[in-house]
C-alpha cells in the first residue's frame, strides 16, 4: 500500500509541485515495495456536510464509505484465493501489498460510517446490501478444477475493472484543487487523498494479476463493460440514499432532497467533483488496446503526497 520511507524521501523534492504537494513530473521510481499504512483519523468534528454549504458534493464522495469496506474486503479475499496460484515472486509481492492496503482501506471508510450513524444518518441497510452482493453474488462458490479456476479469473478481471476507476479517481482528486478552494474539511480531504495516493501507487497490481491469469483482451473488455454502468448506478442510488436519509435536511421540499444532474454539473464546474466529459474519457482509456495502469497517473506523485499526508506521517511514527 505504501512505499518505504525511504522511497517516498527520495522522490519528495522532484519536480514542481500541483494543489496536494504533489509532482506530477517527477522521475517515476522503478518499482515500490508495496506496504500498509495503519492511519488512523478522527472523525469526531467532521459536519454531516464537509464540502461546507454543499450537501450534494459531501454525499457523493460519501459513497465511497458505503461502498468500499465491503468491496475493499471482497477484494483481499479474492487475491488471498489467488496468490498461492502465483509463482511470479515480484507479483506475489506486489499481490501481498495490495492485499495489506485494501485492509486499511476498509478499515479506514468503515470509521466515517460509524460517524455518520452517530451523527442520525445510520448506512446500515445500503451497507448490508453490499456486503450480500459481494459476498453471495460475487464471492466462492462450492466449484472444482477448470471451473473453480474460471470463476477466480473471472472475479479478478472484476477487480482489475474497478481498480482503473478508483486510480483515476485516486489522480483527480490528488490534483483537485478545486477541493482546497471549497475548504474541505481537512481531515477528510486527508483520507481522499490518502485512499487516492495509495491507489495511484498501486494502481497496476489488478491488472498485472488479471493478465498474468488471462492475456485474453475479450475478459477485460467485458468485464469493463460491466463494471463501468454498475458502479454508476450503485453511486447513483447510494447518493439518493443519503440525501433521503440525512437528517440535516429534513426541512428541505422532498424535491430539493433528490440529487439531480445539474447538482452534479455544478460541482463539476467548481471543480469539487470530476465533469461528467473528465468521467467519460478517463473511464473509456481502459478500452484502448495499447492501455496499461502505469500511464493513470504518476508513482512518484503519490509518494510524495503520502510523505506529507498527516494521516500517513502519523502512522510512520
Amino acid at each position: 500500500m505504501t512505499a518505504s520511507m525511504e522511497s517516498a524521501g527520495s522522490t519528495e523534492s522532484a519536480g514542481s509541485t500541483g494543489p496536494s504537494g504533489n509532482s506530477a513530473h517527477a522521475d517515476e521510481p522503478d518499482h515500490l515495495v508495496l506496504q500498509a499504512r495503519n492511519v488512523q483519523f478522527d472523525w469526531a468534528n467532521l459536519p454531516m456536510h464537509w464540502v461546507p454549504g454543499d450537501p450534494f458534493s459531501s454525499h457523493v464522495f460519501n459513497v465511497l464509505h458505503l461502498l468500499l469496506p465491503a468491496g475493499e474486503e471482497w477484494f483481499v479475499e479474492t487475491f488471498k484465493e489467488a496468490l498461492p496460484l502465483i509463482e511470479d515472486e515480484q507479483l506475489r509481492e506486489d499481490v501481498i501489498g495490495f492485499i495489506g492496503q485494501e485492509a486499511m482501506h476498509a478499515k479506514a471508510h468503515t470509521g466515517v460510517l460509524v460517524h455518520l450513524k452517530e451523527k442520525g444518518l445510520d448506512p446500515t441497510p445500503f451497507t448490508d446490501q453490499m456486503e450480500w452482493t459481494f459476498n453471495k453474488i460475487l464471492g466462492q462458490r462450492p466449484l472444482t478444477g477448470g471451473r473453480a479456476r474460471n470463476h477466480l479469473i473471472e472475479r479478478l478481471a472484476l477487480v482489475a475493472a474497478i481498480e482503473h476507476i478508483t486510480a483515476f479517481l485516486g489522480d483527480w482528486v490528488l490534483n483537485a484543487d478545486g477541493l482546497d478552494r471549497a475548504g474541505v474539511h481537512p481531515t477528510m480531504l486527508d483520507l481522499l487523498r490518502w485512499h487516492g495516493a495509495e491507489e495511484v501507487e498501486h494502481r497496476s497490481v489488478a491488472y498485472n494479476v488479471m493478465r498474468y491469469f488471462d492475456k485474453r483482451e475479450f475478459r477485460r473488455v467485458r468485464t469493463q463493460i460491466i463494471v463501468t454502468p454498475m458502479i454508476v448506478w450503485l453511486w447513483a442510488r447510494g447518493t439518493r440514499y443519503l440525501m433521503r436519509n440525512d437528517p440535516e435536511l429534513t426541512n428541505w421540499a422532498p424535491h430539493r432532497r433528490k440529487p439531480h444532474w445539474s447538482d452534479f454539473y455544478a460541482a463539476g464546474k467548481r471543480g469539487v467533483l470530476p465533469t461528467g466529459r473528465e468521467l467519460v474519457v478517463r473511464m473509456s482509456s481502459y478500452f484502448v488496446p495499447s492501455y496499461h495502469p502505469s500511464n493513470e497517473g504518476s508513482t512518484a506523485q503519490a509518494v510524495q503526497y503520502l510523505a506529507s499526508s498527516p494521516a500517513a506521517r502519523a502512522a510512520v511514527r
